[in-house]
């Protein structure tokens, strides 16, 4: 029996698959943006409308405008993962759209309780974003290429966006001179170009082949699929619909599953911690700006993101999440280390280095480039119950960093600096444990790693030339 996939799977790189890259991965960049740009312009939010660390609650308010787009893409993510159930492609579109009215929404707050309001909307886009666009890069990709796929569409554009959001900022305060009022509008509403400007492009992306034949059973469009992206044509004899429900499935794979939810929720803490905070608490004990700051982390993401793409289909996932994660965790611990002993405000440049290669180098070359892709959830899952494992995950992961924007704070103001590394560090070290024992290798073909084939074996692939 040849497996239906066979051929999508040896299909090469080709423009379908760069197509659908930059289609998705706009939807993720737009992510990275609106989840780093509130990092970058958050005192001044605060500032402008008369918020200071006298104010009281300014811990609380501080966490709510950096951490309610979290709690929104939380919940986002469970619905939108019940949604795609019903076709990947059908609800595709309506997630950027939120993300695009959310942003500019965020011009019109006239105070910072209806900001927390609108990013609480925003976030529900994001959850959406996070769990549609990694299925369908993952469902559309072929093997050879889809770490490389996923890495770089999800984790790698993430960045992109962080990094555009530093420059929406530096251009117009630094070099256009905005006034503050003004400009942290201008960088939060910016989000909406990326957003809107894919709107059309992802209402015209065609449904994924493995929606079509496993879910659907759609035997004739999943041939007309097979024709059009690997241009081949194939006849298909047997019944392709997967019969199987969420019960089956969680029942005999669910350490995965709950691992792979551990992991981002874990992770995001980590992440976020330095994602909302890095650019305000931690830069300025370095004597950085917020957009300097984001410029020169940014140096480290994308040398880690090299390793990354040279590697994922290599050596794999699991060899990169467990020595990303490990580094995170011994670099933390390091930077803690010098900065207690007042190397880092004595000499910035070695805090620098040291905490840019733990969270940033470290990170994108492991876990950020494959938990925090939501890559686990893609191919450790079925298609049949694909969306709602990725949607836990997500939410899981959301939910984490969701925690991370009111607990680092707060050991990092109140209880102790050190206490707040050692904590990101310790989740680092625990979920380098979690994945050597509960994450198999899933490089290769994707119903291999999500322990489909075996469910496949009464079909037979007739004709394909």
């Amino acid at each position: 029996m040849a497996d239906i996939f066979d051929d999508l799977d040896k299909q090469k790189f080709g423009w379908f698959h760069a197509r659908s890259i930059l289609t998705t991965g706009m939807g993720v960049f737009t992510d990275g943006y609106d989840l780093s740009s509130v990092g970058i312009v958050l005192l001044i939010i605060l500032s402008s409308y008369g918020i200071t660390s006298s104010t009281p609650g300014y811990v609380l308010i501080t966490s709510l405008v950096a951490g309610t787009a979290l709690i929104g893409a939380a919940a986002g993510a469970l619905v939108f993962g019940e949604l795609a159930r019903r076709g990947r492609v059908k609800f595709y579109g309506v997630d950027v759209l939120i993300l695009g009215v959310g942003a500019l929404m965020q011009i019109f707050a006239v105070n910072v309780w209806v900001l927390i309001v609108i990013r609480l909307i925003l976030g529900i886009g994001v959850g959406a974003d996070y769990v549609m666009s990694p299925i369908i890069m993952g469902e559309h990709s072929n093997a050879k290429d889809r770490g490389k796929t996923m890495g770089f569409g999800f984790g790698m554009m993430w960045g992109f966006g962080a990094l555009t959001a530093a420059f929406t900022f530096m251009v117009f305060g630094p070099i256009l001179g905005v006034s503050d009022a003004i400009l942290w509008r201008i960088v939060l509403a910016a989000g909406a170009i990326p957003a809107l400007a894919v709107v059309y492009l992802r209402r015209r992306m065609p449904e994924t082949p493995r929606f079509i034949a496993r879910i659907a059973g759609d035997k004739k469009t999943f041939e007309q699929e097979v024709n059009y992206i690997a241009h081949k044509s194939v006849r298909i004899q047997g019944d392709i619909q997967d019969k199987h429900n969420f019960k089956y499935y969680f029942h005999k794979y669910k350490r995965q599953y709950i691992a792979a939810m551990l992991l981002w929720f874990f992770y995001d803490q980590v992440a976020y911690a330095g994602i909302l905070f890095g650019p305000t608490l931690i830069a300025k004990k370095m004597g950085l700006s917020p957009d300097a700051w984001t410029y020169l982390m940014e140096v480290f993401t994308i040398v880690g993101g090299i390793v990354m793409l040279a590697l994922i289909d290599r050596k794999g996932r699991k060899f990169l999440q467990i020595a990303g994660f490990m580094g995170m965790g011994i670099f933390l611990l390091i930077f803690e280390e010098i900065s207690g002993l007042g190397i880092v405000a004595a000499l910035p440049i070695a805090g620098m280095l040291v905490y840019g290669i733990g969270m940033n180098f470290f990170n994108q070359a492991g876990p950020g480039s494959i938990t925090a892709s939501g890559l686990y959830g893609v191919e450790l899952a079925p298609a049949k119950i694909r969306s709602q494992i990725q949607s836990y995950t997500v939410s899981a992961g959301r939910t984490g960093a969701a925690i991370a924007t009111f607990v680092f704070p707060v050991l990092f103001l109140t209880v102790g600096e050190v206490y707040a590394f050692y904590y990101l560090a310790a989740l680092a070290m625990i979920s380098a444990v979690v994945t050597l024992v509960f994450i198999p290798e899933t490089k290769g073909a994707l119903e291999d790693s999500s322990n489909e084939t075996n469910e496949m074996k009464d079909v037979v692939v007739a004709g394909s030339k």
